[in-house]
C-alpha cells in the first residue's frame, strides 16, 4: 500500500467545516493519489459526527446528505475487524494508553499496517508517537 495512511475521524470531519479545513486541506488533497484507510468503527462515528452537528445546527439536512455523497467518492477503505479483536486487543491498547477504544481502534491500525496517521486528536497523536507510529505529513 505504498502511500497509504491511517485516517482518523477528527480530520475527515473537519473536512465539513470552513473553520476546521484549512488545518487539513492537505491530507484531503492528498487523497487524488493516495487511499485512506479507517477502522470498522469509522462509518458509525462520522454518522454521528454529522448527525450531532446537523442537530446543533452547524449543518443542514442537505449539507449532511453533501457530505455522505462527497466521503463516499474518496478512496477511503474501511478496515474489518473481529468482535474478539475489538474486545481484546484494542481495548488492551486503550487501556496502555489512557485512550478511547474508539480511539485505539485507529491506533492499533496504523500500528499493525504499519501505517502513518493523520489525526487532530492531540491524546490519539501522542499515543501514536509513544507507540512509534509515524504521524501522516502530506
Amino acid at each position: 500500500m505504498p502511500g497509504a495512511f491511517v485516517l482518523d475521524n477528527s480530520v475527515a470531519i473537519s473536512w465539513c467545516f470552513p473553520e476546521e479545513r484549512r488545518a487539513t486541506l492537505a491530507v484531503l488533497d492528498s487523497l487524488a493519489t493516495r487511499e485512506a484507510l479507517v477502522p470498522s468503527i469509522w462509518p458509525l462515528e462520522l454518522g454521528n459526527a454529522l448527525a450531532v452537528a446537523e442537530r446543533g445546527k452547524r449543518l443542514t439536512a442537505g449539507d449532511l446528505s453533501g457530505f455522505l455523497s462527497f466521503f463516499s467518492q474518496l478512496p477511503i477503505r474501511v478496515e474489518p475487524e473481529t468482535p474478539s479483536r475489538q474486545l481484546k486487543q484494542i481495548l488492551s491498547l486503550a487501556r496502555e494508553h489512557g485512550l478511547s477504544t474508539y480511539d485505539a481502534s485507529y491506533l492499533d491500525l496504523a500500528m499493525r499496517l504499519a501505517l502513518p496517521l493523520a489525526s487532530l486528536d492531540k491524546d490519539l497523536s501522542r499515543a501514536a508517537r509513544r507507540a512509534g507510529v509515524k504521524e501522516f505529513r502530506p
